[in-house]
């Protein structure tokens, strides 16, 4: 049976001092069978905590050095003018480290220009990551992940560019952001590796328990490549440390064109159906999810082909399959990218299946109508990823959703996490002790050196450091969180603010820390902050309280 928290307990978690220490969380990985009876009502009001509604926005590819390194010390030279709290709290970064002024790498970490935006994509692969940190020297990342010229058009590339880091000129809004609400300086990717096992890790804490699948047939291949999974068992299930498409979507393999095998969970659910059982309400919202030509029209899979353009003028495919974590279970998946059939059915049972476009998310903020638990993805130019889009880009995404949710009647009961699916490779100063091993080709000997959990392999973490905020009335204001969290924290918030119970199967659930300690639900804060397209506070934004 699970644990469940009560509402003292998750509110008594909340007023725990923080630790000023990088810390391993030593909880139990031993597997439970989840509690998911059938619902009997709607229970989406039914919470541990005064937050009736969660929001996370999980963008991409950012350590926590590249967007915080110099926080809250500007350079003010260029882009949008920031000045800090003279009460800002410290926090773990490069500049008081020292690892600014004094690095072990090749390279040196220099500050990107607000000009410099538009960047070359790092190498963020799940061996390349390991023998960057080089046993915790955290003095190999030049050699082993530094991408330092662009293939993409107008991007920005320099020598030993992974080690170079934005200041709040350029993330203006994260940092205004941070300077009103909580943020932590130690949180983790579960894992090493890319985007695909970030967002599964963020719905179920778990990259294994995955086959590989025909294209066309969805049937279990023979025989296994080496890039959909690593060490598939004798039934050939595995792990995911790659980014293989789903194979529950149509708009996988650029929209069917393509014949790469896909990944299909084998086994094990996700918090959709902890959810789904509990009679809560949630969706996944997605740029670019809407078909462009739908499934039947003209051909037999639907068209994601909508398509924006970023910063550096270069035109960018709204959805990313592989960004969609969802899709990779047949029980939470939407393969038609079918729409709602109206706006009463979002969040809820129906031909959707909880998968919807963006715009879906946008109408029921406007409809004060939101579900209990939302996951929201941007279109890829402004999802933050190096490489195709930016630090600006992303920006215009953050302040308009945050911004429309401020204004809601929903606002007074939300709680919006900001998070990352991986760290794209770009330089963090901080290692992490291993709290789960892996002994497999593709890893290094800190890995090696620890049990795997489940006997899974492929899983080793934590991974590189991650930015994390939370943005609501009740979140602590101006306040660094210096208690260990990890993608699989806000999984393990929604488990016990909606009482799902756990996943099982050795979910990173059962060791996660929590994130009720970012939050003061006693007495709400700074009510209301409202931010301009450049990250600066608009004129007239409300402070509540």
């Amino acid at each position: 049976m699970p644990h469940r928290r009560t509402r003292t307990s998750l509110l008594a978690a909340a007023g725990i001092a923080a630790a000023t220490t990088v810390a391993v969380v030593t909880t139990s990985l031993a597997s439970s069978a989840a509690n998911t009876p059938k619902p009997q009502k709607d229970r989406s009001n039914d919470t541990a905590s005064p937050i009736k509604h969660l929001v996370v926005l999980f963008d991409e590819n950012v350590s926590y050095d590249h967007y915080f390194g110099t926080y809250p010390s500007a350079a003010n030279t260029d882009g949008t003018t920031f000045t800090a709290s003279k009460h800002t709290p410290s926090n773990n970064n490069l500049v008081t480290s020292g690892t600014l002024t004094s690095n072990p790498n090749s390279y040196q970490p220099q500050r990107l220009a607000s000009n410099q935006a538009l960047t070359c994509d790092q190498n963020h692969a799940y061996g390349p990551e390991q023998k960057a940190e080089n046993g915790g020297a955290m003095d190999k990342f030049v050699q082993n992940v530094s991408v330092d010229t662009c293939t993409t058009p107008t991007a920005y590339g320099a020598p030993g560019l992974t080690m170079d880091y934005y200041d709040g000129n350029t993330v203006t809004a994260l940092w205004n952001y941070a300077q009103h609400y909580a943020m932590s300086d130690n949180s983790w990717d579960s894992n090493f590796g890319p985007s695909t096992p970030g967002a599964l890790n963020l719905i179920s804490g778990q990259t294994h328990g995955f086959k590989e699948v025909d294209p066309t047939t969805l049937q279990q291949v023979p025989t296994p490549g080496s890039y959909v999974l690593l060490n598939p068992d004798s039934n050939g299930v595995g792990t995911v440390i790659n980014d293989p498409d789903p194979a529950y979507d149509d708009c996988s393999d650029n929209n069917h064109t393509s014949s790469n095998t896909l990944a299909a969970a084998a086994s094990g659910q996700n918090i959709g159906d902890l959810l789904n059982a509990r009679g809560v309400s949630w969706g996944w919202f997605q740029g670019g999810f809407a078909p462009t030509t739908p499934a039947g029209s003209t051909t037999k899979y639907a068209v994601c082909g909508a398509t924006h353009t970023n910063i550096g003028g270069n035109s960018v495919v709204d959805y990313s399959p592989h960004h969609n974590p969802f899709e990779y279970y047949q029980s939470t998946s939407n393969p038609h990218h079918l729409p709602p059939a109206n706006l009463a059915e979002v969040g809820h049972n129906g031909q959707a299946n909880h998968e919807y476009d963006l715009s879906w998310f946008n109408k029921a903020v406007d409809a004060n109508s939101l579900p209990a638990v939302s996951f929201v993805k941007a279109p890829e130019y402004q999802d933050g990823h190096a490489g195709y889009s930016d630090p600006i880009d992303e920006q215009h995404f953050l302040v308009d959703e945050i911004n429309k949710l401020q204004q809601s009647k929903d606002w007074k009961t939300t709680a919006v996490v900001v998070a990352y699916d991986d760290s794209d490779g770009w330089y963090d100063h901080q290692f992490a002790a291993k709290s789960n091993g892996s002994s497999t080709s593709q890893d290094q000997p800190e890995c090696a050196s620890r049990p795997a959990a489940g006997g899974y392999q492929g899983r080793c973490g934590f991974g590189p450091r991650l930015p994390l905020l939370v943005i609501s009335p009740y979140a602590k204001a101006n306040f660094v969180d210096h208690h260990v969290s990890e993608q699989a924290s806000i999984l393990k918030f929604v488990e016990d603010n909606w009482s799902t119970g756990r996943i099982g199967d050795y979910s990173f659930d059962q060791r996660a820390g929590s994130l009720a300690t970012m939050f003061n639900f006693h007495h709400a804060g700074v009510s209301q902050l409202l931010l301009d397209q450049d990250g600066s506070i608009a004129s007239g934004s409300g402070k509540g309280h």
